[in-house]
């Protein structure tokens, strides 16, 4: 015989049970923002004001006072922060990879191999330069497989783009070796990756040549901006010169010491001083902006490391990651879009890999439209014949189907942090288990 006032303690007891498990661990959303502008102060505000009250906001000359120079103070301080004897600064990232490709001097007949998953810009700063991009597939870092690489190098290969995507490096002890044995130059892209690090080392000072973006989703911010970085003094003469129509300014031309080269077609993609004024002052929270994502990161990873069977997204090095997301593999889509539909209902931001496209499956990129149908980097027999679309990265898209996880932010408390570890142990063994 059930006692039956046992029996209704017992139902009460597992009502409530089943109640408190179904709340969501936060009564509101939380929500990553964009790192750079959280840290916007009287610093920005004060940089901004000596420009305006100057009347110089062209960095090379102008009718008011002495002249700021935000640009070239940036500049200078950009390049030792990243370990590098030379910064340029830029309009955009789109930008610096367009003056970094023409540094390299990479133009018609040239390939150029990158991770088929990347922004626009990678590729189509190669397609305007008349090259042609060779697309290789991605490994569980979100970056060019290194394993990828070596049988899509030819005579015509001059440059391998190591793409640095969502604040992890790409794994550059296999990379540098293959570019080294081959002759070929590597262009570290980092814009998805300010401030982060390989080894103890700056990324973007292990290549011949580095590029940063700094748009509103970057680590740091003016808005729009970008960088380039090289110990080269000919790339930089180089890439200074195609910034600013092929001429080279006193304070470039003084950095690298008598000029190596004549003037040639260029473009305009100078930085004003409001831009170089707000990056100035971004560039001096660099550190603390990292220091406190990454410390975010490693509450959430040690969180949840010890659930049973997780694995994360794979980390070169470890060390030298941003910490913008902790990512977490998933057998099927499925079962990883499952997650995402429980986290949400946690209030607790989560999401796929983004930041980026998978390029060659992009109906533009597989259709090879440019802005003239004669362009030089498809009207080569080797042009022509080069094919692109889905089938060709099958790899890619599969890894990236079966990642997500929690969106971390440099301004999340402890608190913050620990509503994230609590989301992802309740939900991540119900999903698994499905």
């Amino acid at each position: 015989m059930v006692d039956r006032r046992n029996f209704l303690a017992a139902a009460a007891a597992a009502g409530t049970a089943g109640a408190a498990e179904d709340q969501p661990v936060r009564a509101t959303p939380l929500r990553a923002d964009y790192f750079g502008t959280q840290y916007y102060d009287e610093k920005e505000r004060a940089e901004l004001m000596e420009v305006l009250e100057t009347r110089r906001p062209f960095r090379w000359y102008g009718s008011g006072s002495k002249p700021p120079m935000k640009v070239l103070t940036f500049e200078k301080e950009f390049a030792a922060r990243m370990r590098t004897k030379y910064a340029l600064a830029v309009t955009s990232g789109t930008a610096a990879l367009q003056a970094a490709v023409a540094a390299l001097e990479i133009g018609p007949g040239d390939e150029v191999i990158m991770p088929a998953w990347t922004w626009h810009s990678c590729c189509s700063a190669v397609v305007l330069a008349g090259a042609l991009p060779v697309f290789a597939e991605i490994d569980e870092s979100f970056n060019i497989d290194p394993g990828d690489i070596e049988h899509r190098i030819t005579p015509a290969t001059k440059l391998i783009m190591a793409v640095h995507l969502q604040g992890n490096p790409a794994d550059l002890d296999r990379i540098l070796p293959i570019a080294r044995k081959r002759g070929i130059r590597v262009l570290e892209d980092c814009a998805q990756s300010v401030g982060g690090s390989y080894k103890g080392r700056p990324l973007g000072s292990l290549g011949e040549i580095g590029i940063y973006s700094l748009q509103l989703n970057k680590t740091i911010t003016a808005g729009e901006g970008g960088a380039v970085a090289t110990s080269d003094p000919v790339l930089f003469e180089r890439a200074a010169r195609f910034h600013d129509v092929g001429g080279l300014r006193g304070p470039h031309e003084a950095a690298v010491g008598k000029p190596k080269l004549d003037p040639f077609v260029g473009c305009n993609l100078r930085m004003n001083e409001f831009s170089g004024g707000v990056l100035l002052a971004q560039l001096r929270k660099l550190d603390l902006i990292v220091g406190s994502l990454r410390a975010n990161a490693k509450r959430v990873y040690d969180g949840v490391r010890d659930l049973p069977g997780i694995k994360f997204r794979k980390l070169p090095d470890p060390a030298g990651e941003l910490g913008a997301g902790v990512f977490i593999e998933f057998k099927t889509k499925e079962v990883r879009d499952l997650f995402l539909a429980e986290m949400r209902k946690q209030n607790v931001p989560a999401g796929p890999p983004g930041g980026s496209v998978v390029l060659p499956a992009l109906p533009y990129i597989e259709n090879k439209r440019t802005i003239h149908p004669k362009w030089p980097s498809f009207t080569s027999e080797r042009g022509r014949a080069i094919r692109y679309g889905a089938a060709t990265c099958p790899r890619t898209i599969d890894i990236l189907n079966r990642f997500a996880g929690p969106h971390l932010d440099p301004k999340f408390t402890p608190r913050d942090c620990a509503d994230i570890v609590a989301a992802v142990r309740k939900v991540y063994p119900r999903v698994v288990k499905a």
